[in-house]
């Protein structure tokens, strides 16, 4: 006899935002991505972005568990505090990522220390924590194997490994990360990404050489000011570089 097939419950909604980030004084459009996972009841807020009265919107009567952040840049975490609050939810974000967090929120520090292989649960399935550097000392990436996802944050995006304002400030861990912990998982896993469109685990591995050679490093002049109009899908805080929440 067969064991009974249980059907999953939970599913996943994706909120759009947009704003704006100054670099050296120029302003450029962004767009981020907060992804809500969860049933008719409760949800885990990944990734909320600065426009929390859209995420929460989304999220409606539900309980929101818990906030989790990949990474710690502003963009990843300005509506953290708000989200949360409504329904006091845990903020989560890894340690190393703490100091970018205090960037934003200079008064207050997140709620729980993520660490690598860690668990949360949420309806019928679990996040597993995949500890993913690179882009920032503390980024994570989030496995659902139920659901046949990986939220991946600023660590992989659909053109590839992502940047922070234009660059890639470890590279090799970047890739040792995507290449150890993010292309063993299986090739039809969906890659939900903080920026841009999804992707897949399997359509993104055949690249990987090609990484490794060099592909990335080539001459790469960064956003410009004629960029205003089209979102970057990389906008972040570095040094010089802020979310104006005015706009």
């Amino acid at each position: 006899m067969f064991g009974k097939v249980v059907a999953v419950t939970a599913r996943i909604e994706r909120v759009v935002t947009e704003g704006v980030v100054t670099i050296d004084g120029a302003e450029y459009k962004v767009e981020n991505n907060t992804w809500i996972v969860g049933d008719d009841e409760e949800v885990i807020v990944i990734d909320p972005a600065r426009d929390a009265e859209t995420i929460l919107s989304e999220v409606g009567e539900r309980e929101v568990l818990a906030v989790v952040c990949t990474h710690g840049l502003p963009d990843h975490v300005a509506g953290a505090i708000e989200v949360a609050a409504r329904d006091e939810a845990v903020v989560a974000l890894n340690r190393k990522d703490r100091q970018l967090w205090r960037d934003t929120w200079p008064e207050t520090y997140p709620d729980i220390d993520m660490e690598d292989e860690g668990i949360f649960g949420v309806a019928d399935v679990e996040l597993e924590v995949i500890a993913t550097p690179g882009v920032t000392q503390g980024g994570v990436s989030l496995y659902v194997e139920a659901l046949g996802v990986v939220f991946t944050g600023k660590t992989l995006l659909a053109d590839g490994p992502g940047k922070l304002g234009g660059e890639y400030p470890a590279l090799a861990d970047q890739l040792t990360a995507i290449g150890e912990r993010l292309f063993t998982l299986p090739a039809d896993t969906r890659v939900l990404p903080a920026h841009g469109e999804e992707t897949r685990i399997g359509e993104q591995e055949p690249h990987f050489d090609d990484w490794l050679a060099g592909s990335l490093t080539g001459a790469d002049t960064g956003p410009t000011p004629a960029a205003v109009e089209a979102p970057l899908s990389d906008g972040t805080r570095v040094s010089g570089i802020k979310l104006n929440f005015d706009e």
